[in-house]
Parts: C-alpha cells; sequence; structure tokens
C-alpha cells in the first residue's frame, strides 16, 4: 500500500495497523490542566509578541537628542524578547499544545494595542513602560496556583519574565526621574 503513495501523501496512505501509536503525554499534569496552563501562556506569548514587535519598531524609528540611547536599548530589549517568546512558545508545545504563530491569532490574545505610526522618544518610552507592565500583570494573572501542583517548569519561567519586565519597567520609568 505504502509503495504506491506519493511521498507527501504517505501517511494517509497508512492503514490504521501501520499508523504509529499516538503518544499520550504523561508528565504528572492533567490534560484539561495542560490545556488551561497553554491558552494563559498563549496570552503571555501574545503580548511578548506585541511588545517585541512595537519595540523594534520603535528601534528602527526613533530619532531625536536621545537617539543613540533609545536605538541601543530598544535593541536591547527587542533581542531580550525575542528569545522570550521562543522559550513561552516552546513551553507551550511541551505542554502538548500548539503555539499561536499568527498576527491575527496575537491581536485576538494580546493586551497591548498595536502602533499606529511613529511617535516622538518620549511616547515611545512610555509605550513601551506601558507595554512592559501589561505582560508583568498578564504574567501574573496565569501564574499557575497551588491547585495546579507539579507545574514548577511553567512557574519558573514566569517568574523570570515577570522579573524581566519588572525591571525594565522600572529602568524605562526612570528615564522620566520617576
Amino acid at each position: 500500500m505504502i509503495a504506491n503513495c506519493d511521498r507527501h501523501a504517505r501517511e494517509a496512505c497508512l492503514s490504521a495497523e501501520e499508523k504509529p501509536p499516538v503518544r499520550t503525554i504523561d508528565i504528572g499534569i492533567s490534560e484539561s490542566d495542560r490545556r488551561a496552563i497553554a491558552d494563559g501562556l498563549s496570552r503571555v506569548l501574545a503580548d511578548s509578541y506585541t511588545l517585541y514587535l512595537k519595540t523594534h519598531n520603535y528601534h528602527w524609528n526613533v530619532k531625536g537628542p536621545m537617539f543613540n540611547t533609545l536605538h541601543l536599548m530598544f535593541e536591547q530589549q527587542y533581542n531580550e524578547l525575542a528569545l522570550a517568546v521562543d522559550q513561552v512558545a516552546e513551553r507551550i508545545r511541551a505542554l502538548g499544545h500548539p503555539a499561536p504563530g499568527s498576527y491575527a491569532s496575537y491581536a485576538k490574545l494580546t493586551a497591548i494595542p498595536e502602533e499606529e505610526g511613529v511617535p516622538p522618544a518620549e511616547d515611545m518610552i512610555a509605550n513601551l513602560l506601558a507595554g512592559h507592565e501589561t505582560v508583568a500583570r498578564t504574567t501574573r494573572e496565569v501564574f499557575p496556583g497551588d491547585d495546579q501542583g507539579g507545574n514548577e517548569p511553567t512557574a519558573d519561567l514566569l517568574t523570570q519574565r515577570m522579573e524581566v519586565h519588572e525591571k525594565t519597567a522600572w529602568m524605562l520609568r526612570s528615564m522620566f526621574g520617576d
């Protein structure tokens, strides 16, 4: 049967006996809990990716007397966010669920508004401050509770994300002298 199949359609040609068994995930977290965790992490991913895109946009388009300082700072921030979105997406996958990966899905899940136009440098700082605070709040909202025992990897990841976003928010806030 398989010999007559197109190599791209091989899976469809396999009989039930020939198909590899579906592997169940047995990591000590129930399917319903893994689904809930993945859904929460998807919100963190959407917020993080939206903030990444906004930060990268600002890096490209910042101008004014603080250009060099902000250009370099925004670059450091978007590089950190690029690594973060990968970590969050991979945690979702480790839980057995697909990670969202389209602008449309992020738009539905994020609490960070999309940027229209190119704001002045001071507004960029304020918008990024608000974005980092938003990701910190979202992360806190989805942080696993006692009812999701055994989910230390997600708790560890989210603790690290909160620390980064709170510190970055403090640094951005400090640029206003606050």
